[in-house]
């Protein structure tokens, strides 16, 4: 830090020398900084660095004397990290000599040239106090700026115009609603797999906020001044530091790692970060899930102090008494904002912890807690603890918040972030912040249980009907709804914890509801849909639902229609809450199929091959008269299709099959053609084709070149030798298309595909950034299956790995050369995640060997 930076930079080598004194003293900044470890000293080290070389090259270039060099931005709050820009302003006087600019323009190239990385502006002071008038953004960048060299004269007039212009209250609101479209772009969720440090929800940013608020209403520029002017406390004052501190680090961190401005924890760098901070992977979280679960801890202190900062500087700009309405007895508004009637009152009397999350439901004009509530919660939270969750009026008091008509989501979530949910039930304060790596979840263990249960609130609100009609008559007709939350609190409860987490979580719901005195009957559906949480999802969207068999036996596992309806609710909730990504229509249609024949058999109707054949056979016959075809025609196809193919595809299915190949059953060319969806999303591709061996290798191929994915694959042999396919994709680029020349170029292309004399090899595509980052390891289930229609045994073989372009290709070409027929398909992607599932046999439906079974298996984890 100490070496002369050198005077005279007119020519390239005293540019090169310049350049190399940079390099040199950051990399001993850098160096400090590993060793040392104090963020706070270097951002010091780095403004200094800076200052120090900007003023050198300002006296050098000569600039006119009226001018100003200024530091705004981050920069001129003094918090400069490795790789960010340094935001310049050039103060001119408002007459200013115009061949003084090709002065200016050297001066910033040769800053380039110098290796800066130089955001700069060039203005008089007219100009700044008009622009910072028009964009609170402008405003608050000048709001941090700081001299550097050049007129200190016009640099203090220019101070005194900035701050003479600032309003306060005007300055609250744009900054407000600034922060509230910032964590828009978020999801309003600080809990996101690859958060970003700055910009994201509880990041440095809303700290910034802070500071901003606090300096225009004349109230300090740091968080000392904040401490002496009584705004936050000296417990407040250390927790701040801290988790700036942490946050600081892992900015910083992430610079040196990427080499370049880079401020999202993208999975690239976690691993590598976990490592450098001292993080050790362990029998139950990796190293980067530590790492990632201090950064959330963080930044949920960081939000919560956000809130109580921005609500007391909200109160500050008032300068009215505050309207003041008795809600209870230990309860009263201010301004709309509930506070306790005095200090103490939580202390005095636990109970009221839970009271004032009770009142803010029941008091829907209320907009939330004051700051002054929300602090005495942070102090008296310890006392939420096994004495107060023996206490039966506190058992009665959450009950009844679980129980409100309204307001059930929101006061879960308020009682998330201020930390009283984790202390009333232990075991969700362990997965607080807790990541998910398992190629789904975008969200942490506890944002994820906190939006199923929002979803489960959706469907009880009748305007939303629309968006899950049967989710929405459900949900009204359940007699208890609180069941289903308390189901929701604790279906991934037990995650991180080693072990099955359906069944751990199941113990932790069973002690629960004894704990608070739920009828028997009301526990055990609570434990067992906590148990069972993943079984409708998993049989849905992995087995056969036309087999009789798989729907006896989710039934006889169900038992009653209240248990399958309570499911149904649960399980439509958990899956929308894993990912924005991972619901669509096919999964919806999946799920609504098996919960309709479900409630069939637990109706007693009956359920076997041949009447599910016969009925679909009439509706189809139904649909298929609408278009003047005669029966005789299209029952001659069906007769060459035999009863299986009725009990696996659906009427309307049928019926638009049996039009177009009514003609063309003994066709020697293949027949293509493809429709949107009739339940939703994506396209439907129908394939009719003689059969052979490498058939399903090449439809997967070219779907797979097209960057579609595969969701649904049926795949059917005929009597007479002939492949009857169905194909559901989903493209996922989301691109503008044409789909009346989509669904042409695919029936024309596909069938050039089929009738080639080769084959092209599977893709080798760019594996996405989570899955090369995620230590995940390829898991091959295989099952016998029973098909009493065939009566031969075949088996299932189940995959589950990360998502990659050419996967199923791959998958393909290995049932190809080890000689195995595929019957059926169910292409399963969640997210970065495939959980695919194959009936397969030998050639001509013989049974596979163990030997067969094992060079399969081997086959498929080498994939």
């Amino acid at each position: 830090m100490s070496a002369a930076l050198p005077v005279s930079p007119n020519s390239r080598n005293e540019l090169l020398a310049l350049r190399s004194d940079l390099k040199t003293q950051q990399a001993a900044i850098e160096a400090s900084f590993l060793l040392h470890k104090n963020p706070a000293r270097l951002l010091k080290n780095q403004t200094q660095l800076i200052d120090k070389l900007l003023k050198t090259v300002w006296l050098q270039a000569n600039i006119h004397v009226g001018c100003g060099l200024i530091a705004v931005g981050g920069y001129g709050r003094g918090e400069l990290f490795p790789y960010s820009d340094i935001d310049l302003l050039i103060l001119l006087p408002e007459q200013f000599p115009e061949g003084e600019n090709l002065k200016i323009e050297a001066l910033i190239g040769l800053l380039w040239d110098i290796g800066l990385n130089v955001g700069h502006s060039v203005r008089t002071q007219h100009e700044c106090l008009t622009e910072a008038s028009n964009d609170v953004t402008v405003q608050t960048n000048l709001l941090e700026a700081r001299y550097l060299a050049g007129s200190k004269a016009q640099y203090n007039a220019f101070l005194s115009a900035v701050n003479g212009q600032m309003h306060p209250a005007e300055f609250f609101t744009a900054k407000f609603k600034e922060q509230d479209i910032r964590h828009a772009k978020f999801n309003d969720t600080a809990y996101n797999l690859e958060p970003n440090i700055k910009e994201s929800p509880g990041g440095l940013r809303d700290l910034h906020m802070i500071l901003w608020l606090a300096q225009s209403q004349g109230l300090g520029k740091s968080w000392l001044d904040l401490a002496k002017n009584q705004l936050i406390s000296g417990p407040e004052l250390r927790q701040i530091k801290r988790h700036q501190r942490n946050l600081q680090t892992l900015r910083i961190r992430l610079h040196y790692l990427a080499k370049r401005r880079e401020d999202r924890l993208l999975f690239d760098f976690q691993n590598e970060l976990a490592a450098d901070l001292g993080f050790v992977t362990n029998p139950r979280k990796r190293a980067s899930e530590q790492l990632m679960q201090s950064y959330y801890r963080s930044v949920k202190y960081i939000s919560l102090i956000n809130e109580i900062l921005v609500k007391t500087l909200e109160s500050t700009l008032t300068k009215t008494a505050a309207n003041i309405t008795p809600i209870s007895d230990n309860f009263e508004a201010h301004n709309q904002w509930l506070q306790a009637k005095n200090a103490r009152i939580l202390q005095q009397q636990p109970t009221a912890v839970l009271e004032c999350f009770l009142l803010l439901q029941q008091h829907p004009e209320l907009e939330g807690m004051g700051a002054n509530l929300i602090r005495q919660l942070q102090r008296v939270k310890k006392l939420v603890n096994r004495e107060f969750r023996e206490l039966n009026d506190n058992k009665s008091l959450f009950i009844n918040i679980l129980s409100q008509s309204k307001g059930v989501n929101h006061s879960l979530r308020r009682m998330n972030r201020y930390g009283i949910l984790g202390q009333y039930i232990p075991a969700f304060g362990k997965i607080v912040g807790q990541m998910q790596h398992d190629l789904f979840h975008v969200y942490t263990v506890d944002e994820h249980i906190l939006n199923v249960l929002a979803n489960l609130r959706r469907f009880a609100k009748p305007e939303l009907k629309h968006e899950f009609p049967l989710c929405s008559q459900l949900f009204s007709a359940f007699e208890k709804p609180y069941l289903l939350y308390l189901a929701a609190l604790f279906h991934d409860i037990a995650k991180g914890r080693g072990g099955d987490h359906s069944t751990l979580g199941t113990h932790d719901a069973k002690r629960f509801c004894k704990l608070h005195g739920l009828p028997r009957e009301d526990a055990q559906l609570v434990a067992w849909l906590v148990e069972q949480h993943l079984k409708m999802s998993s049989t849905a969207q992995k087995s056969d639902l036309s087999d009789a068999n798989v729907i006896t036996q989710f039934a006889q596992l169900v038992k009653t229609e209240t248990r399958l309806n309570a499911l149904y609710l649960l399980t439509v909730a958990d899956i929308r809450g894993t990912s924005p990504a991972v619901w669509n229509a096919w999964k919806a249609r999946l799920l609504e199929n098996l919960f309709y024949a479900t409630k069939r058999v637990l109706n007693d109707e009956s359920f076997n091959a041949q009447q599910t054949a016969d009925i679909r056979q009439q509706e189809a016959a139904d649909k298929l008269n609408k278009y003047g075809l005669s029966a005789q025609s299209y029952r001659l196809l069906w007769g060459m299709l035999g009863i299986a193919y009725f009990t696996r595809y659906e009427s309307d299915e049928i019926a638009w099959q049996s039009r177009l190949l009514t003609p063309h059953a003994q066709s020697d060319k293949p027949i293509v053609r493809a429709r949107l969806s009739p339940n939703g999303d994506g396209i439907q591709v129908m394939i009719y084709s003689k059969d052979q061996d490498d058939l399903f290798a090449r439809i997967c191929n070219f779907f797979d070149r097209m960057a579609y994915s595969i969701v649904e694959a049926k795949i059917y042999t005929t009597l007479h030798g002939y492949a009857l396919n169905s194909f559901s994709v989903l493209d996922q680029s989301g691109k503008s298309v044409s789909y009346s020349g989509l669904l042409k170029f695919i029936e024309n292309e596909l069938t050039e595909k089929i009738i080639s004399p080769s084959i092209e090899a599977p893709l080798e595509g760019r594996i996405s950034r989570q899955v090369k980052h995620t230590l995940f390891s390829t898991q091959i289930n295989i099952y016998v299956e029973q098909k009493n229609l065939q009566h031969t045994i075949h088996h299932t073989i189940e995959i589950v790995t990360g998502d990659r372009p050419g996967l199923l290709a791959k998958v393909a070409f290995i049932f190809l050369q080890l000689g195995i027929d595929l019957h059926n398909a169910k292409i399963n992607t969640l997210g970065n995640r495939a959980e695919d599932s194959f009936l397969v046999s030998g050639k001509q439906g013989a049974t596979l060997s163990n030997t067969q079974l094992a060079i399969l298996e081997e086959e498929l984890l080498r994939l």
